[in-house]
């Protein structure tokens, strides 16, 4: 079993705060068994994007900064997966960023959300670059190895983002969130495990932060099992809209002799027929 923390918290006001928070719960998680922390959408600034370009800039933190390193020693410190989130600093403008430390403090990957939410709002986010990968790379937890990727928000309402990574044979999908989840949303992350055989985790913001209702999730794409007739129900976790670190189990051993035995799903596959996708 995987247990993964879903750290679903108020941001503190200001950067040093929210990291001083964000360390707090990371050792609460620690406490209560976690092999991997997981943070809402764009921690450092709790999800607060200025359109003054000025401000933006000034909100935004280096990959490399005090802010980012501090949970990477933090992840050796625990002996506990970290995945960060920020407001990346990046030229020409800044990104919405996570970057996933393993238990020993060794970068994973690092992700920034390729679908921006770019609804010509003031309070969008027009103003920030667009990632443009998907990786899947190994993370070594206390309880062994497995595939993980990511999706952050949005990148959810996009099947295509959801196939690269079962592509890439991701086990599990982290999702740092900050929107409202309400049952369309949620219905669209169930479909997501369901269509990729893999777990998706995601982890959002408590009320009453702005726009934001807590709900984070832990689906873990195992619809059906062979001792058990019809399907099961794949949501594992799902919070209430308070504040605190939840912390849910996943089985990866079930996880992976289900994908063994539902290979059809990728064999029966026509990608000669999906051009369009990319054309479109």
């Amino acid at each position: 079993m995987i247990n993964i923390a879903f750290l679903q918290l108020l941001p503190a006001g200001n950067l040093k705060e929210n990291m001083e928070k964000g360390i707090e719960y990371c050792k609460k998680a620690k406490k209560m068994g976690a092999d991997i922390a997981l943070f809402p959408e764009m921690w450092s600034c709790g999800y607060y994007i200025p359109h003054d370009m000025e401000a933006l800039n000034e909100l935004a933190v280096p990959a490399d900064g005090e802010f980012v390193t501090r949970y990477k020693e933090l992840a050796k410190e625990l002996d506990m997966a970290i995945g960060i989130t920020f407001l990346e600093r990046y030229e020409p403008r800044p990104r919405n960023t996570i970057c996933l430390y393993d238990r020993h403090g060794k970068s994973v990957y690092k992700y920034s959300k390729v679908h921006i939410c770019n609804f010509g709002e003031a309070d969008d986010e027009s103003v920030l670059c667009a990632g443009d990968e998907f990786p899947v790379a190994e993370l070594n937890t206390a309880k062994g190895n497995l595939r993980v990727g990511s999706m952050i928000c949005y990148d959810r309402e996009f099947p295509e983002s959801a196939r690269i990574l079962m592509l890439k044979r991701a086990e599990l999908v982290l999702v740092p969130n900050a929107c409202p989840m309400e049952i369309n949303r949620l219905s669209q992350l169930r479909g997501r495990a369901y269509e990729n055989m893999f777990a998706i985790a995601t982890c959002n913001y408590p009320s009453p932060h702005p726009d934001c209702n807590g709900h984070s999730t832990l689906f873990d794409g195992v619809v059906y099992l062979p001792e058990q007739l019809g399907s099961r129900d794949t949501c594992i976790l799902e919070t209430d809209e308070s504040e605190g670190v939840f912390l849910a189990e996943l089985d990866i051993n079930m996880l992976r002799q289900f994908q063994k035995r539902e290979q059809q799903n990728l064999k029966n596959r026509r990608p000669e027929l999906y051009r369009i996708l990319a054309e479109k």
